[in-house]
């Protein structure tokens, strides 16, 4: 049945992958450099491209893989793309590593899975990619060998990535908006290239492809709830100003909020080792993407849900984030001010007040402070009703959640 389903997919989507794949710009018109500016100008791009997020596993060595990425269809686990000549990317040509990143083909020809966000790489140009190469064979060559796809089946049949590449891959570099400043495109290039932001903070499909109408209004991925990062001052950062963007993403914390989980990560192995001049550009683009404007009203506070959460949030909250809920800037949270904590979807909050969270501690911000847990303390009804008050409370609006979602999150983060 396997080889049955596999030549199926192959044959039905072979004529949409090529002409998906078909006319790929690979044009780089950057001038040539030497070798050590090279090596140089791919460190950088590799950290643009947060590469160590997924190909460095926790404790293990650098680019060496064995990391699992869960996805909504099973886990893949990042490979290792050391020069090492039998584990990892050693015998690949340039073309083939160029290939892997921008259309998403391994060097034996197979398709790679949009875990490795080659959707969003292929907005690099050709020269950017032979630098990140460039760089990964000046590191040391780890022999560590790993099977990626663990996926189940029929996702197992890499065939079917055809299919998937011919609805939603859409391949070539970054182009320019002339209507816009340099620093916009700048931005729109790291954010929508090799910073593959959409990658979690745009809402998917059933197929797992971006809802493009719905660009960078938040998902819930590996247990969290990426955030909307539009401009919406309901649901987004339309309250934060550039200044607060570029803090967010050099510290991991500013006067509303601090990074933990996936986006402390980030932080971590990314965005804080970018230049300023890059971290502006991105909070231009970011204040300039529009999002949804949503009109609904708090919970009455006299709800007995509402009245049993803020009982909760006197007792277990008020110290940290202060009973109007504003927290301390660059320290603590503050649940008023982030639109985040009203998010479509409670996954992260649920999440916190369940399990706790560590926020991420930067030579910017070298203080990174903890949430407690009070799953251990608290019945799935009062994380409910603790959880519902917050998101409507200070100017937040949401539905009341229930104890049944509470006892999902429990078993969803283990």
């Amino acid at each position: 049945m396997r080889d049955a389903l596999s030549r199926v997919i192959t044959g039905a989507a072979s004529l949409l992958a090529t002409a998906c794949t078909a006319g790929f710009a690979a044009a780089d018109n950057l001038p040539a450099r030497d070798a050590s500016s090279q090596v140089e100008r791919g460190r950088y791009l590799a950290v643009l491209a947060d590469c160590t997020g997924c190909h460095t596993a926790p404790g293990g060595e650098s680019f060496a893989g064995g990391r699992p990425i869960e996805t909504p269809f099973g886990k893949v686990v990042a490979a290792n793309i050391t020069p090492d000549r039998d584990t990892g990317i050693g015998n690949w040509t340039d073309e083939q590593f160029d290939v892997a990143v921008r259309l998403g083909r391994a060097a034996d020809g197979s398709w790679l899975y949009p875990a490795m966000p080659y959707p969003y790489y292929t907005r690099m140009s050709k020269g950017e990619v032979l630098a990140i190469r460039a760089y990964l064979s000046s590191v040391a060559a780890v022999h560590h060998k790993v099977t990626s796809n663990q996926l189940p089946f029929p996702f197992d049949i890499r065939a079917g990535m055809r299919l998937w590449d011919a609805l939603y891959f859409n391949p070539g570099p970054f182009k320019t908006d002339p209507a816009k400043s340099a620093e916009w495109n700048r931005g729109a290039y790291l954010v929508n290239g090799p910073g593959h932001c959409a990658a979690c903070h745009t809402p998917k499909t059933h197929l797992g492809g971006d809802r493009d109408h719905q660009t960078l209004q938040g998902y819930s991925v590996q247990g969290w709830f990426a955030p909307d990062i539009t401009d919406s001052t309901t649901l987004g950062i339309g309250n934060w100003t550039a200044t607060d963007v570029v803090a967010y993403l050099k510290s991991g914390h500013n006067r509303f909020a601090a990074a933990s989980g996936p986006m402390g990560e980030e932080v971590t192995n990314s965005s804080s080792q970018m230049t300023d001049s890059d971290l502006a550009a991105i909070a231009t683009f970011l204040k300039n993407v529009p999002g949804e404007s949503v009109a609904t009203r708090p919970l009455d506070s006299h709800a007995p849900v509402m009245m049993a959460g803020a009982a909760i949030y006197q007792d277990l909250c008020s110290a940290c984030h202060n009973a109007d809920g504003t927290g301390v800037a660059y320290l603590i949270p503050s649940l008023a001010g982030a639109s985040s904590v009203a998010s479509r979807e409670p996954t992260s909050i649920l999440r916190v007040v369940i399990h706790g969270a560590q926020s991420v501690a930067t030579a910017h911000e070298p203080t990174g402070p903890a949430m407690p847990a009070f799953g251990w303390q608290l019945s799935d009804a009062q994380i409910a009703a603790v959880a519902t008050y917050i998101r409507n409370s200070w100017g937040h609006a949401a539905p009341a959640i229930e104890a049944s979602a509470v006892q999902k999150a429990r078993k969803a983060a283990g």
